[in-house]
């Protein structure tokens, strides 16, 4: 749907709300302050011990001590648009940020400092997704079947060549498996295209399902999962496997992920949902974190603990046996 409502789904959020943030440069800030508490964050990454979100007017925010203090990040441009992606290189210094007006941001310092490549503000359809492929090419994905990649570290950009499946498709997350050499991208009425050669060439799968689909998630065995709107989640179990419907409660539209050390899987989403499963993404039982915000992005650290990253700011991720415990209670049922 070619309006700003269907960029705003694509985008994970609805962001008529976001654009309405006003700008913010506060100071070094604590966990619970204002400006990490209230931001609207899509993205959140590691970059060796450093965590990094991203979002609403530009904000990039991050961490050197697991979330106990944020600094924000220098920029050489004050862009107020909305950030939806970041990745690094495996030297975890060199990192590129995307958002919307095909906004590109790249860092040498693992995120301390960000410099502008490209915006633009008109006629520049949002960015969603950027990655690092084994050959040190760096691709980014985007609305209306925007793929564009660089050779050269972002200086330049020229058109990705995709499948003829794409057509004019929001193209919403790139993803790898651990070895690089396995990709997923996924968008929009079902559409998913597939790599199994380091992102050299791609094919469209079959379509088997006509809604949008938002993030993708390698498992082990060359499984994967792919999950987007009203709950609708599949996974493939082996490389040989077909896709098969995940058994989620409630029609909860999902964003983000991680996974466990326990190999149990996190996904997050509306209305501060959590969806966990502990059978390889077979099923799923739904938790909640901390308020109604839309939850759009997680990521883990030691221990299982981690954070997450909403419309309304960032928070710890829960202890997630006692967020069941507490969801089980407020059902009158069992954990």
């Amino acid at each position: 749907m070619k309006t700003a409502i269907g960029i705003g789904a694509a985008a994970l959020v609805a962001f008529a709300s976001a654009l309405a943030f006003a700008p913010r440069t506060p100071p070094p800030l604590a966990p619970l302050s204002v400006g990490a508490e209230k931001t609207h964050f899509n993205s959140l990454t590691v970059a060796g011990k450093r965590l990094l979100a991203a979002g609403a007017m530009g904000e990039i925010l991050y961490s050197d001590d697991q979330g106990a203090h944020w600094t924000p990040a220098k920029r050489n441009q004050d862009r107020q648009a909305l950030l939806n992606n970041m990745s690094f290189a495996p030297d975890q210094k060199t990192g590129f940020a995307v958002g919307h007006e095909n906004w590109i941001l790249r860092t040498r310092d693992g995120g301390a400092s960000w410099e502008e490549l490209n915006f633009k503000p008109k006629n520049g359809e949002p960015l969603m997704s950027v990655a690092r492929l084994p050959s040190g090419e760096w691709i980014s994905v985007g609305a209306f079947g925007r793929a564009i990649a660089s050779k050269d570290e972002g200086q330049t950009w020229e058109p990705l060549a995709l499948p003829a499946e794409v057509e004019d498709k929001h193209l919403n997350r790139i993803a790898s498996s651990a070895d690089a050499k396995h990709w997923l991208i996924v968008g929009e009425r079902g559409l998913v295209l597939r790599s199994d050669d380091g992102a050299a060439t791609w094919h469209a799968e079959p379509t088997f399902y006509n809604g949008s689909f938002y993030n993708a998630m390698p498992l082990a065995d060359g499984g994967w999962l792919i999950y987007g709107m009203r709950g609708n989640v599949y996974v493939k179990a082996d490389a040989r496997a077909a896709w098969a419907k995940s058994s989620v409660p409630a029609p909860v539209s999902f964003f983000g992920h991680a996974q466990q050390a326990d190999g149990s899987i996190v996904l997050v989403g509306q209305g501060s949902t959590l969806g966990i499963s502990r059978d390889n993404g077979l099923t799923f039982t739904l938790q909640r974190a901390k308020g109604r915000a839309t939850l759009t992005d997680v990521v883990l650290m030691d221990k299982n603990k981690g954070w997450i990253a909403s419309d309304a700011g960032l928070q710890p991720l829960p202890d997630l046996a006692k967020t069941a415990t507490a969801t089980a209670a407020s059902q009158g049922t069992k954990p």
